[in-house]
């Protein structure tokens, strides 16, 4: 089966993983088309449009004849144009996929995408986090992934070698989406108390300097908004302590999605709470190197990019 993505910009860079996940582990091909980027993460990419020449531009049309699938992500459908190019003029024969993974406009106005959906007769629906499911009831949740076994993923020796302080980091792509101030304010509330964390905040950087940055920490706090963000799956893999406000219904289908109710994150639902978590860590090195090792197992053999591509390569293989 040929599978070709399709995004405006690639979320995350998740959009990439897929399609090297399911090159990786199944016969299947998939490759990604993309147009933008956004901040300065510098993900890796595959077919972006701006690089492309004349050939490269060829090569999208030649895929886009030859595809099985069109996996479209976030609110991007047939009717962007990729260079010359439109996905709607191909679509005889493909099967189509579209990818939400809580954009602005989705998550403002869901009804708008289920009745466009439903009046086109699009039922192969997915969305990137439990949470969405809520918004868009007739998808299926796909979880994002990562490739746990590539080196910036994996857990750095010797961190917990230097005692002094606790490295706390935090990487929001949006400040005001994860809970940013309060996690600020934290910090500041335990200064005062002469608990000193070593806190390295990290923003709009490559995302190979981010994931190494993260991976010399000890703890790393995602958000409190409900969920769990990639940065979570990345920490989680690296053998980080995760602090993240899972909620019940979140933890509920990550413990049925991962066949285990022992999930790894550290609860932290408000600014006491956190730095409850935070200081508990700070005093505890041991409790925190422990939870760390509990996190890189758990996506060891819960959440491999392996268990999350089978499951999207399940969902192809259906149609």
């Amino acid at each position: 089966m040929n599978i070709l993505m399709f995004a405006i910009n690639d979320p995350a860079g998740t959009a990439i993983q897929f399609c090297k996940a399911i090159n990786r582990h199944s016969d299947h091909e998939a490759r990604l088309v993309t147009l933008e980027t956004r901040y300065t993460h510098s993900w890796e990419k595959d077919l972006h449009v701006p690089d492309l020449g004349p050939d490269g531009l060829e090569e999208i049309r030649i895929l886009m004849d030859k595809a099985d699938v069109f996996h479209f992500h976030m609110t991007c459908d047939e009717h962007q144009p990729f260079g010359p190019h439109l996905p709607a003029d191909h679509m005889a024969g493909k099967h189509i996929v579209h990818h939400h993974h809580g954009h602005h406009d989705f998550r403002s106005n869901p009804e708008s995408f289920r009745t466009k959906y439903k009046d086109l007769g699009r039922t192969n629906l997915l969305v990137s986090t439990p949470d969405l499911m809520k918004k868009l009831p007739e998808a299926r949740w796909q979880p994002n992934l990562v490739p746990i076994n590539e080196p910036l993923f994996t857990p750095m020796w010797g961190r917990f070698d230097d005692r002094e302080k606790l490295k706390v980091c935090h990487s929001p792509t949006r400040k005001d989406l994860k809970n940013t101030d309060e996690f600020e304010a934290a910090v500041r509330r335990l200064g005062r108390e002469r608990i000193h964390l070593d806190v390295d905040m990290i923003d709009d950087v490559p995302n190979d300097e981010c994931l190494a940055r993260k991976r010399r920490c000890h703890v790393l706090f995602d958000h409190m908004q409900g969920y769990y963000g990639v940065s979570s799956l990345e920490g989680l893999s690296q053998g980080l302590a995760v602090i993240a406000g899972l909620n019940d219904w979140n933890r509920q289908q990550v413990a049925d999605f991962a066949r285990t109710d022992d999930l790894p994150w550290v609860l932290a639902y408000d600014q006491p709470q956190l730095e409850d978590r935070l200081r508990e860590l700070h005093n505890d090195r041991d409790l925190c190197k422990a939870i760390g090792e509990r996190s890189r197992a758990f996506m060891e053999n819960h959440w491999s990019d392996k268990h999350v591509a089978d499951r999207l390569i399940e969902f192809y293989e259906q149609f």
